[in-house]
């Protein structure tokens, strides 16, 4: 009995046992799935609050409120990576206990303090982190981290991550030990960072959106205020040119005198506001009336009275418009300028502006236009004085007009004879008009041709050709299949020309060769004058390089042919440089040019009368100028030329009477480069304004210790380019260096070239005058070249002529040293010092002393200075 029962007591505890592993594993299933509820709710909770947002703060702040729901999340934020930037920052903080960490740390900033806490330790691991105290301390220890903030119970981190690359962490904290969290909590947070990240990454690129449509609704709010400004000019115009009108019509009509002024008077107000006007005209009687009269302060009419010292007056005397403030009137009522003599007629007291303008009939100041506020409700402007002066022009047509109507009902048959006599002559002036008119676009049409072609061959010019290279080389890049060559002559012989028979038949050779050159190519190629001796040619359209040597053998063959010249035959021929187009971006119209250039060159030193194409081998040489040329401005920024001084020698007394600075360079691969080459290396880089610049600078710096060199009596004479003249910034920044330098104006002498004075003479005079104004002396150098008129020599404000440096060469027969002491006697009619050059043999220095010539400069006189002998033989 006993063993029954204990069986049946052993079945029943078995029993209960399994049914308790039942009921256990239940309940962690139950648990299970309620934690999967849990975690589902908080996700459709987010993915519901992510439609309705409208804005990430918005976003942050719900994400909080549900999260409190479901764990202990009084404590939490939301830390953000910039993916671009790498800056880290808080979007969204809530704590109880510590303040924001910018309060907390206002000396720190933001991002570096976040990335050296908890927060960049999850950033840069990019794990999830449950951190208790010995897990803080342990990372403390470490150095992972450095300790920020109010110590914590428990804090946990889990980063937001989007396609693998964390962009934030998702933080709760707790400071309350009865709160804690778990392997619940942390998946949680982990469901809840990996459902939000998309959430974030919609709503920011929502924002971004608003944003850029933001931008570019203010771009075109910009845009539209631009079109309403030109409306706003445009309607401006148009009411100008309708007031003109309107002055027009009114001169021409029958209307009464007493109906005409204000008339012209709601014209002008149509413009300007003018409720005080008054317009003033002198009598034959040396009076000054008042036809027009409206004025706030008064209603009558001012008297007729003679000319005084009044405000009207002083426009009258000094005939330019004025723009006055009450400042400006008060000022010169203080100076006497106005109302000393008159004080009665003073009415200004109470005038804010007044505007007075001249009106001139037939070239003599015949009245004035007067307006004036006496408030600020209109300011007005030097834009107004502007507008008013024009329409005063044609205001004086309709009063001179008007004035002839009433001179005519006085005297009907004096003024009948005047009236045809003025018709004649507005016919006449209006005839005169329509043919200025005509000749000055005839004139226009013709500068316009001219600024493109060359003025003895009328050929197209370097402006011309290199807009046409550049539209070949867009063309060559649209369709790639086309071609063409570009041919750079340079003719052989052309300087023995100018030397044996004359300027006048080296240009006559210059267009004869134009012209048998321009029959060997086709009507559709372009030829051009480079200047000088160079002509280029565009081969548009060419099947193959055979066609451009064809043309190139036809040219050669041509030139080669006998000239006429001063009744004489002469044989030229030209060198010829053959480049092609290539179908590299990088082949700029000027580097083509500077193949071609370079092509001619080799074929120049080939032995002339060739044509050579650009290849490799040239390549490296054009690449070797480069180096030359980066070389140069390398140096030029760097301070690396030296400057020598070369004496200006009175021949009689061997004196030194001038030094002139010359420039040089050392090269460290190809020498010295004498200053002669310097100037052309300059020009071909276009830096000849920095490089005078050099070489003033350096005169400037070395001005003192040249005076106890030379002493106090030696001038300077310095070489410039024309471009310092030929621009107004340019020549107001030459203005400016000369002003603020060490050097004694008065000993200063600027020399400019002949060459560009006769091709650009207004700009020069122009030049003269403001530089001569500051002191300096003025001269013009490479003498003898040029081709200027001694008329315009006779009135430009120049002191000194230097003969060019050729001239000194070429004193060969009795022709060139008459031409040369012409040049003295020239110098000497106009009372002008005279300067020889590139005096190098003391034959030459004879030479010169025979023709009239006492200064100079060159290695001849350096010497006979060196030895202290004046040079005044002339056997």
């Amino acid at each position: 009995m006993d063993t029954d029962t204990d069986i049946s007591h052993t079945k029943t505890s078995s029993s209960v046992e399994h049914l308790q592993k039942r009921i256990d594993r239940l309940r962690g299933l139950a648990k299970k799935y309620k934690r999967s509820e849990i975690i589902q709710n908080a996700l459709l909770g987010i993915s519901n609050i992510a439609t309705q947002v409208a804005s990430l703060d918005d976003f942050y702040q719900r994400v909080h409120l549900n999260l409190q729901q479901l764990i202990p999340a009084e404590n939490f934020f939301i830390a953000s990576q910039d993916p671009k930037t790498g800056l880290t920052s808080l979007p969204f903080f809530a704590d109880q206990q510590d303040s924001h960490p910018t309060e907390l740390y206002p000396d720190q900033e933001i991002s570096a303090l976040l990335n050296s806490g908890l927060t960049g330790y999850v950033l840069r691991n990019g794990e999830p982190l449950l951190c208790d105290d010995n897990k803080f301390n342990q990372l403390i220890a470490s150095g992972d981290i450095k300790s920020l903030g109010s110590p914590c119970h428990q804090w946990l981190g889990v980063p937001i991550k989007n396609q693998d690359v964390v962009s934030g962490v998702l933080v709760v904290q707790s400071y309350n030990e009865a709160n804690t969290y778990g392997e619940l909590e942390l998946e949680l947070m982990g469901f809840i960072c990996h459902h939000i990240s998309g959430v974030m990454e919609r709503l920011q690129h929502h924002q971004k959106l608003e944003q850029a449509i933001v931008e570019r609704t203010k771009e075109l709010s910009q845009a539209y205020e631009k079109v309403k400004i030109e409306v706003k000019e445009r309607v401006k115009a148009e009411k100008l040119q309708r007031t003109l009108f309107e002055i027009a019509d009114l001169s021409a009509s029958n209307v009464l005198q007493q109906d005409f002024y204000p008339r012209l008077h709601n014209i002008i107000s149509q413009l300007i506001p003018a409720h005080n006007c008054f317009i003033s005209l002198i009598n034959d009687n040396n009076t000054l009336s008042f036809p027009f009269y409206v004025s706030q302060m008064a209603a009558e009419y001012p008297a007729s009275r003679p000319m005084q010292d009044g405000l009207t007056e002083y426009i009258l005397d000094h005939k330019l418009p004025q723009l006055l403030s009450a400042k400006d009137i008060a000022q010169m009522v203080d100076k006497g300028e106005i109302y000393a003599k008159s004080p009665e007629l003073n009415k200004t007291n109470r005038m804010h502006q007044w505007i007075g303008i001249p009106l001139i009939i037939n070239g003599d100041i015949a009245g004035a236009l007067t307006i004036y506020s006496l408030d600020d409700d209109h300011i007005y402007q030097l834009k107004d004085l502007e507008l008013l002066t024009f329409v005063s022009q044609h205001m004086a047509n309709a009063i001179e007009r008007k004035l002839a109507t009433e001179s005519l009902k006085n005297s009907h048959e004096q003024l009948e004879d005047k009236v045809v006599k003025r018709t004649q002559a507005l016919a006449e002036l209006n005839n005169n008009l329509q043919q200025e008119i005509n000749q000055r676009r005839k004139i226009e049409d013709q500068l316009l041709h001219d600024a493109q072609h060359d003025g003895l061959t009328a050929l197209p010019n370097r402006s011309y050709l290199m807009e046409r290279l550049s539209q070949a080389l867009k063309h060559l890049r649209r369709h790639g299949l086309d071609q063409f060559a570009l041919l750079f002559i340079d003719l052989d012989r052309f300087k023995v020309i100018n030397d044996s028979f004359g300027h006048l038949e080296g240009d006559r050779f210059l267009i004869e060769t134009a012209q048998r050159i321009k029959s060997c190519i086709r009507d559709n190629d372009t030829l051009a004058r480079m200047g000088g001796d160079e002509f280029v040619i565009l081969l548009d359209s060419i099947n193959a390089t055979e066609d451009a040597v064809e043309v190139c053998e036809r040219i050669l063959q041509t030139l080669s042919l006998p000239y006429q010249l001063a009744k004489q035959e002469f044989i030229s021929g030209a060198s010829i440089g053959v480049a092609f187009s290539r179908r590299n971006k990088l082949v700029t119209s000027e580097s083509l040019l500077r193949d071609a250039d370079a092509a001619m060159y080799q074929a120049k030193a080939n032995g002339k009368g060739c044509y050579v194409i650009f290849d490799d081998k040239l390549s490296a040489q054009s690449q070797q100028q480069h180096a030359l040329e980066v070389d140069f401005k390398k140096a030029l920024v760097q301070q690396e030329f030296q400057i020598r001084y070369v004496e200006v020698v009175d021949f009689t007394t061997g004196e030194i009477i001038a030094i002139e600075p010359q420039v040089e360079w050392h090269h460290p691969e190809q020498g010295i480069i004498e200053h002669v080459k310097m100037k052309h290396l300059a020009v071909q880089y276009q830096l000849t304004l920095n490089l005078d610049g050099y070489m003033f600078a350096h005169l400037n710096d070395q001005f003192q210790s040249l005076k106890q060199q030379y002493g106090a009596d030696v001038h300077f004479h310095l070489s410039i380019c024309s471009q310092h003249i030929k621009n107004k910034f340019v020549l107001r920044n030459l203005k400016n260096t000369i002003k603020n330098s060490n050097i004694d104006l008065s000993k200063l002498m600027l020399f400019f070239n002949e060459k560009a004075l006769v091709q650009d003479t207004e700009n020069h005079i122009n030049g003269f005058e403001i530089i001569s104004q500051l002191g300096v002396l003025i001269g013009i150098d490479g003498f003898g070249t040029g081709y200027s008129s001694l008329s315009c020599l006779s009135f430009l404000p120049i002191q000194a002529l230097k003969l060019d440096e050729d001239i000194s060469k070429h004193l060969l027969n009795d022709k060139q040293l008459q031409l040369v002491r012409a040049y003295q006697l020239t110098a000497a009619t106009l009372q002008f010092d005279m300067y020889a050059t590139t005096v190098d043999t003391q034959q030459q220095v004879r030479q010169f002393l025979a023709l009239g010539y006492v200064r100079g400069q060159g290695r001849a006189l350096s010497k006979l200075f060196c030895e202290k002998k004046p040079y005044i033989s002339c056997a």
